[in-house]
């Protein structure tokens, strides 16, 4: 789907080098720059290990919108209050490498990003005129991606009980929203609160919420192996 980037109000004054050209091919001495050469090779290990990513490139390349390294990820510097991206005007993921020091951060940042990918793929997505279309991507990348696990909430020192993690999946989506669209809180939240529980139930490509890695590796092994089972029906 071909959208035509807009200046303002978009999110793009958080990601600088977005403006500079259309994707980010790489010099060999940026390639060599400590925070790029790290983000590269963190970002090669999340799409050989990361189950959740594993899951997401194959969905992709079954889709028909096959994940190319080169040309569909970047690594750039950004704003220091983001630590990724997508830009749906190139079909690019963006990794902030100078906000991403850790492997495990690196694994949702792209997992997070690659379910917008995937949203994009998949559906016709109008993510600079739609807020309904931006908050269930949102909804279902917060949900989906590991953002809100035990593990991650508790780093945050957030704990709770009932329905802890689908305010988690609301508060996220509700900040990511506010980062890159001049809209009021109090919209915002209308807005969120309208799609939610359809765009929370929405699992694909997972067919579940993966709360951790071991959620995700079977998840994964039940993708890989669904023609096998359909075929047996």
């Amino acid at each position: 789907m071909d959208q035509t980037k807009q200046e303002g109000g978009y999110g793009y004054d958080l990601f600088p080098e977005r403006s500079k050209r259309k994707y980010k091919e790489g010099s060999i001495a940026e390639r060599l720059f400590t925070f790029n050469n790290k983000c590269q090779v963190m970002l090669q290990f999340a799409m050989e290990t990361s189950p959740y990513a594993k899951l997401l490139l194959s969905a992709m390349k079954s889709s028909g919108c096959k994940i190319l390294k080169d040309r569909h990820l970047s690594c750039e510097d950004c704003d220091g209050t983001v630590s990724g991206g997508f830009d749906a005007a190139s079909s690019q993921i963006v990794l902030c490498q100078n906000n991403i020091h850790q492997q495990s951060h690196m694994n949702r940042v792209v997992t997070h990003e690659l379910i917008h990918a995937f949203d994009h793929c998949r559906a016709h997505v109008d993510w600079f005129n739609n807020f309904r279309h931006l908050a269930c991507s949102e909804i279902r990348a917060a949900n989906l991606s590991g953002d809100c696990s035990f593990s991650q909430e508790a780093a945050r020192l957030n704990f709770g009980l009932k329905q802890h993690h689908q305010e988690c999946v609301r508060s996220r989506a509700l900040r990511s929203i506010l980062a890159v669209r001049k809209i009021s809180r109090e919209e915002a939240e209308k807005i969120v609160d309208e799609v939610f529980d359809t765009c929370f139930n929405d699992y694909a490509p997972f067919g579940r919420i993966p709360h951790s890695n071991r959620d995700a590796k079977f998840a994964n092994r039940d993708y890989e192996n669904r023609d096998r089972y359909y075929a047996n029906l």
